[in-house]
Formats: C-alpha cells, structure tokens, sequence
C-alpha cells in the first residue's frame, strides 16, 4: 500500500486547523436521550471522512442491524458500556475498545447499561447529519411511520435494515 495522490500542493503550509473545545454544546439531541457532537463532518473534511462524538443516555437507545454500501462505519467507546454487533454476534465494549465494519458489512449498537459515550467515524465523508436529523425530527413530531416510509428513509441514507 502506498500514499495516496496529494491533496495538497504548495510547498508550503496553512494555517487550517479549527479547534473544537469539549464544552462545545452539542449540534443535536434525538428525543432527549441522545446528544450528537458534529466533531467533522463529510462537508468540512472535503469528503474524506465524517466525525461524531455520540453520547447516549441512561436509557437504553442505539441502531439496530444495518449495513451501509457507500462507506465503512467505526465505533470508539470512551466511556460506559456499549453493546456492540459485528454481524454475528453481540460483544460488550467499554472504554477504549473498537469496532471498524467495511462496507456492506452487517452492525448495530446500543447502550444497556446506563450512560455511554463513543466516536463513530464514517469513510469516506457521508452526509450522515441529514439523517440524523431527520430521525430527531421524527422522534421529537411523535410521527409514526409505516414499514415502507422507515425503508424510504434509510434508503435514502445509504442504511440497509437487516
């Protein structure tokens, strides 16, 4: 394996870094148990990669089974229990264990055991905070959608239910 193709090419550097301080409040809530942290989204990494800070309440929430086509997704437990599906089988993570799932490859997470916070990292940068917000959009109105409305949702947001 080799470097990719450079990205940029000046020979000399910028000053593009953006600091996002951890007391920054979060970008979104889903139905009060979930708080999202946009850390880097696909938008402002050209792309390349979308980053989240996913901090989950005392009760219990999270993904069921489901595969993405477009990008591979990956979970960074920081702190707290969070029950982690590799496609096969359910495994408890706790602070510092990872998950990396190619695409197409079968996932899901929850937290059960109280309040959890993790990364979840997706490659290449997909729109994802569209769909998270318009889950927290469906949470917060109380619609209630048909099997086939739930299907049109995650379709159009690269998510396969299994």
């Amino acid at each position: 394996m080799s470097y990719p193709d450079a990205l940029y090419l000046s020979d000399k550097g910028e000053i593009t870094g953006r600091l996002r301080t951890a007391d920054t409040a979060p970008d979104l809530s889903i139905g009060g148990r979930t708080r999202v942290h946009y850390l880097a989204t696909g938008a402002s990494t050209g792309g390349q990669y979308g980053l989240y800070r996913w901090e989950m309440g005392a009760e219990p929430s999270g993904g069921g089974a489901h595969f993405h086509k477009t990008f591979s997704e990956s979970f960074f437990v920081l702190s707290g229990t969070v029950s982690l599906y590799n496609g096969e089988r359910w495994a408890s993570g706790s602070s510092g264990d990872f998950l990396f799932v190619p695409p197409g490859g079968i996932h899901a997470f929850r937290n059960s055991d109280g309040p959890a916070t993790m990364l979840v990292l997706f490659a290449p940068g997909a729109p994802r905070e569209a769909y998270f917000e318009e889950l927290a959009e469906i949470v917060a109105s109380g619609r209630q959608l048909s099997e086939a409305e739930w299907t049109d949702v995650y379709h159009r947001h690269d998510q396969y239910m299994v």
